[in-house]
């Protein structure tokens, strides 16, 4: 018995009943099996090395372009893995699946954050970023072979956000997690700003939750530990439950959909613009690997999978090259 079928036996004897198997997951295309890592061990390694989440440290959470403290969508990612495996280990499910839902499930996300999200929507009628974070794990990645992840973890990614649910709790898990770690990271950063003070927030929310990030964090990760132990579903407790919606529409009023905030976000939609537009038109400006995909998956898919990928800042100096006049200097 190698190390990996050790770890696959003991799952069974320490894991809920409820928890996803790691001998029992499957991929797409089957593969020989590593003798030290499990599937979901591997699907979380192929993620962490993924060329998608390393641009994720440059990818808006809120704030364009923020100071260093302020988190980005590497951060944020890392802060759902690790209120996620804290879920997960106190329900005795499986930590690495948990592990690399979450660190894959916002490798889709545009440059600006929501704001390119949202003008790509425009565009296109139709774009979702957990609908692309799936695309790039299964046919983006690896120069256009994908990552075969299991199925697990690709439901979990894909159903973090929108209408259906995931299909295993440790998706389910990721899915509320997230919320908890945007909320909570959000309001300090706005705190950070100086859009946000504790005093404003809801009475409700206060009263269950506190005004501190890190005891808002425990107090939702410890209810759904509570009232989740022992059943086949992640649920939270009625009164946390509208606490956190409280919090969560406070949030969008303050912060995400903010005055304040809004003169970026309309510039961030117009670079968004700009670029597709340009493309569009000149697609031979596209890198090599992106006019390799074409005959694949079209000329707008194309584009559109270049300018999703793209980072703040590269976007930002891909748009300045692009249509902002180069200074001149007279050297004579």
């Amino acid at each position: 018995m190698n190390i990996r079928e050790r770890i696959e036996a003991q799952e069974y004897k320490i894991l809920s009943p409820y928890a996803s198997k790691s001998r029992e997951a499957v991929r797409e295309k089957d593969e020989e099996l590593c003798n030290f890592r499990t599937a979901f061990q591997r699907d979380r390694d192929r993620i962490i090395h993924s060329k998608a989440f390393r641009r994720l440290k440059h990818k808006t959470q809120v704030y364009i372009s923020p100071g260093d403290h302020y988190r980005m969508r590497m951060t944020h990612s890392l802060e759902v893995a690790q209120i996620s495996r804290t879920i997960a280990r106190g329900l005795m499910l499986n930590e690495d699946l948990t592990e690399a839902i979450a660190l894959g499930h916002d490798v889709g996300h545009t440059p600006f954050g929501h704001s390119g999200e949202y003008a790509l929507q425009e565009i296109l009628g139709h774009y979702h970023h957990n609908e692309q974070s799936l695309r790039i794990v299964e046919y983006l990645e690896r120069n256009g072979i994908g990552l075969n992840l299991t199925l697990e973890v690709k439901d979990g990614i894909v159903n973090h956000t929108g209408p259906n649910k995931p299909f295993t709790l440790e998706g389910n898990i990721v899915r509320i997690g997230d919320r908890i770690a945007y909320l909570c990271h959000d309001y300090d950063d706005g705190i950070r700003a100086g859009m946000l003070q504790p005093s404003d927030l809801p009475e409700k929310a206060a009263a269950v939750l506190g005004s501190n990030p890190s005891n808002m964090i425990t107090v939702m990760v410890a209810d759904m530990i509570t009232v989740s132990y022992g059943k086949n579903q992640i649920l939270l407790s009625v009164e946390v439950k509208e606490a956190m919606d409280e919090l969560r529409e406070f949030m969008f009023k303050k912060i995400y959909q903010s005055a304040e905030l809004e003169p970026d976000r309309k510039k961030a939609a117009y670079v968004i613009h700009k670029l597709y537009d340009y493309f569009m038109v000149n697609p031979g400006a596209l890198p090599q690997e992106f006019l390799d995909r074409e005959e694949r998956w079209g000329l707008q898919t194309t584009v559109v999978d270049y300018i999703a990928g793209l980072t703040d800042l590269f976007a930002i100096s891909l748009f300045e090259k692009l249509f902002i006049p180069s200074k001149w200097i007279n050297t004579k």
